[in-house]
């Protein structure tokens, strides 16, 4: 018995994401009424594509083989769907780095609110224990929460610079790779989902 180790089909330093069908038609979402270069894929089709690139290192030579049965295929070759899935990974890239400079624009402003807010924190603290040359521990348990409160309102910011971009970063990637992908169209006699 043999175990394959990887699920990808792999020729000549080539790795393939192999996508088989009966028509073209479900790969893309059907109730887009645009122009057949301009549709939507159909979710299901995205998830096991962007799936597959996931697993894949950034270095590997990826094409997209769409097996389809000999009629259909060569039909297909003529319509040109690498076009149409370029074009909707191109559009899917746009919006994750839109999104990803909202993130940014989202935790600079964060940062600032969170610097005023700390500044005015420790500024209040530090007028509190003045008050009194020997403060009771209400007061220091009051100045105390003051600066805890404007730690805490750093959180958000901190979190968005260290940890909320990278996921969209990432996304962006495998994005770009999917918008340069080329695709194979492939006749093949025994057809079915992908």
């Amino acid at each position: 018995m043999t175990i394959n180790p990887s699920p990808f089909r792999s020729v000549d330093g080539v790795t393939y994401i192999d996508i088989r069908l009966s028509r073209i038609q479900q790969l893309f979402n059907s109730f887009d009424p645009a122009p057949f270069n301009e549709k939507d894929i159909d979710k299901d089709a995205e998830a096991y594509i962007v799936g597959s690139m996931r697993e894949l290192p950034p270095s590997t030579n990826v094409r997209l083989a769409i097996h389809l049965p000999p009629d259909q295929a060569e039909e297909t070759a003529r319509m040109e769907p690498g076009e149409a899935i370029r074009n909707y990974f191109s559009y899917r890239l746009w919006v994750e780095r839109e999104s990803l400079r909202e993130v940014l624009s989202n935790g600079w402003i964060s940062l600032a609110i969170g610097l005023i807010f700390l500044i005015f924190c420790v500024t209040v603290r530090e007028i509190i224990l003045s008050l009194q040359p020997e403060p009771s521990m209400l007061i220091e348990v009051i100045a105390e929460g003051a600066l805890i409160s404007g730690w805490v309102a750093m959180w958000r910011p901190i979190q968005t610079f260290l940890y909320d971009w990278r996921p969209i970063r990432r996304r962006c990637a495998i994005l770009e790779r999917l918008a340069a992908i080329d695709v194979d169209i492939m006749a093949e006699s025994r057809p079915g989902p992908f």
